[in-house]
């Protein structure tokens, strides 16, 4: 078999036989011309009136399948919107393949049809020519994966679908057995307790692109079943690990886009990352870091400023250079309720022009004021946003909103990468919800050597060898170093408060193979869907997806989740405890 050829200048005079489907049909007062679309694009062919295939052509509407044979000669006018734009297909003979249903939406890159149109009829949306180009960049980037990392001796290992449910921040999708009834597999959130005992098992280099399922809410960025290019080696600390995944990042940029990125990335603390940018996945493609501003109020008069510092809060702004003209009082409440969605109580604001103003110039001195505008550096017709309260929501609203800034005011360059390492992050975090410290990445991530004896008493301040990669602004992968000393794993179920028979219920197998001669370990896994949606710059990760789902993880194609038979239920042992709604 053939590669794929695009036609050009160099092949005129030849004869060709393309297949493909009617893009569009133009009948000019006897010839007739047509936009045939196949893998390679859009090739034009013409069929002349004295052709004995006139009365085919003639007939011949959107989306039927055609096979042409014919000479190729110079187009008159060449097209430069098309790969094969200097020449057309003069035919010699036309096959009519197979007919096409009316389409219900136009199949061209600018398409106005509703997304869930599109959804349902995937496999029409997929012949545009703007998707097929996200797949021709995601098999690139998992074929220069494979080489990568095979030239550096990984080996390439398959990991089980069906598996046990074990704990790892978001809910299992459940299997349940025919064989063994009351029981369930869980679909896998990703391969990570088994990549760790291939390690247990002497493999000491294991790589994957696999398939991954976690049953949370979903967003733009986010699907139920997602790929990561997963990677775990042995006998390595942070620095061999962040080193190979860089690399691999290196490289598939390269390849896949032609873009060098410079080595090795910056580094950055997690507790940084969230003092200058509100997020542990910041992006730097634009500035506007946020600034703690507390020490300006310690004296001060204004009572709501005056109460967050005194219960131990904070006051912190962010200064948009240049904007204060660009923003009324009608724009500013909107970027308000904007920060509330973040729990923040408010938002104040001030613009520094010839006159200061804004919502909080009556109730500050003029001094605050003035010792503001020093602190961030004010220009003229600079607006400095302020949100004051607890830590987290303090850091997190203004984080989100920059980001919103930047996107508003048109920051960010396309086609710009910014790329860097945010290390350090904590092992544990409180939850609300269970009143108690929970596992931050999972309860196998290695503390600091450093904090290791903290961990039963200052769980709040520990800090783990856990490493993310960000990419404008997106968590593109990330890992850990793993706990292989007995001890230490211990004194980590202890300090998430895990009792032996909770140990031995969720994960007491796993436990009982770190037991045979465990090697330190450690490895990372990259977003395959993430890296995709990054690198063919699209923010909606359902483009670079063959078969997705809605927001609401439903198929519109395959009318799934469905319901399923009695018997089929009856096989399984279940019976189905569901009120209907009423109508």
């Amino acid at each position: 078999m053939e590669k794929y050829q695009i036609y050009t200048i160099k092949n005129v005079g030849e004869t060709v036989t393309l297949n493909g489907w009617v893009s569009k049909v133009r009948n000019l007062g006897g010839l007739i011309f047509i936009d045939l679309r196949n893998r390679t694009g859009i090739t034009q062919v013409v069929v002349r009136p004295e052709s004995k295939d006139y009365e085919v052509a003639s007939k011949l509407r959107s989306e039927y399948v055609i096979k042409v044979t014919g000479k190729v000669v110079e187009r008159e006018k060449h097209n430069d919107n098309l790969a094969s734009g200097e020449i057309e297909v003069e035919v010699d003979n036309l096959v009519l393949v197979n007919t096409s249903k009316e389409i219900p939406f136009q199949i061209v890159n600018d398409t106005t049809a509703l997304e869930d149109t599109r959804l349902k009829y995937r496999y029409l949306d997929l012949r545009r020519e703007s998707l097929k180009e996200n797949f021709v960049v995601r098999n690139n980037i998992t074929f220069a994966a494979r080489k990568f990392l095979n030239n550096l001796d990984f080996l390439e290992v398959e990991t089980p679908i069906l598996c046990k449910s074990t704990p790892e921040g978001a809910r299992d999708y459940l299997v349940p057995s025919r064989v063994n009834k009351g029981k369930f597999y869980a679909l896998p959130q990703s391969p990570q307790l088994f990549k760790q005992l291939l390690m247990v098992s002497g493999f000491e280099r294991y790589f994957q692109i696999a398939k991954c399922f976690r049953d949370e809410d979903l967003r733009a960025d986010r699907q139920p079943e997602f790929t990561q290019i997963d990677v775990e080696m042995s006998f390595v600390d942070e620095d061999d690990v962040m080193e190979v995944g860089e690399n691999l990042v290196a490289s598939i940029f390269k390849e896949v886009k032609g873009i060098d990125i410079k080595l090795p990335l910056m580094r950055m603390e997690y507790t940084e990352a969230m003092d200058k940018y509100g997020s542990d996945k910041p992006d730097l493609r634009f500035g506007m870091e946020i600034k703690d501003i507390s020490k300006v109020f310690t004296n001060t008069e204004f009572t709501v400023f005056k109460n967050v510092l005194a219960e131990g809060g904070i006051v912190n702004a962010i200064v948009v250079k240049n904007a204060a003209d660009k923003y009324s009082r009608k724009e500013l409440d909107k970027l308000t309720d904007y920060v509330k969605t973040y729990k923040a109580s408010g938002l104040a604001y001030i613009k520094y022009n010839e006159e200061v103003t804004g919502s909080v110039v009556k109730v500050l001195s003029e001094k605050e004021l003035e010792c503001i505008k020093e602190t961030l550096e004010v220009e003229n017709n600079d607006m400095v946003l302020i949100v004051s309260g607890k830590y987290n929501i303090v850091k997190v609203s203004l984080g989100a909103l920059r980001c919103k800034l930047a996107r508003d005011l048109d920051l960010i360059k396309a086609g710009d990468y910014k790329l860097l390492w945010v290390v350090n992050f904590p092992s544990f975090e409180w939850s609300e919800e269970e009143n108690r410290f929970l596992a931050c990445h999972h309860p196998f991530t290695m503390p600091k050597d450093e904090d290791v004896d903290k961990l039963l008493t200052d769980k709040a301040n520990c800090y783990s060898k856990a490493y993310d990669i960000v990419i404008n602004g997106y968590e593109a992968g990330g890992g850990s170093i793993r706990i292989h000393d007995a001890a230490v794993q211990d004194k980590m179920f202890e300090a998430l408060e895990l009792t032996k028979e909770d140990i031995e219920t969720k994960f007491g197998w796993f436990v009982e193979a770190l037991k045979y001669g465990c090697p330190p370990h450690g490895g990372f896994a990259l977003g395959l869907d993430r890296l995709v949606m990054l690198l063919c710059e699209t923010d909606n990760i359902r483009d670079v997806i063959a078969f997705p789902k809605t927001a609401s993880a439903t198929d519109l194609m395959c009318e799934c989740p469905s319901s399923v038979d009695e018997k089929q239920l009856k096989e399984l042992g279940i019976k189905l405890d569901i009120e209907k709604e009423e109508n």
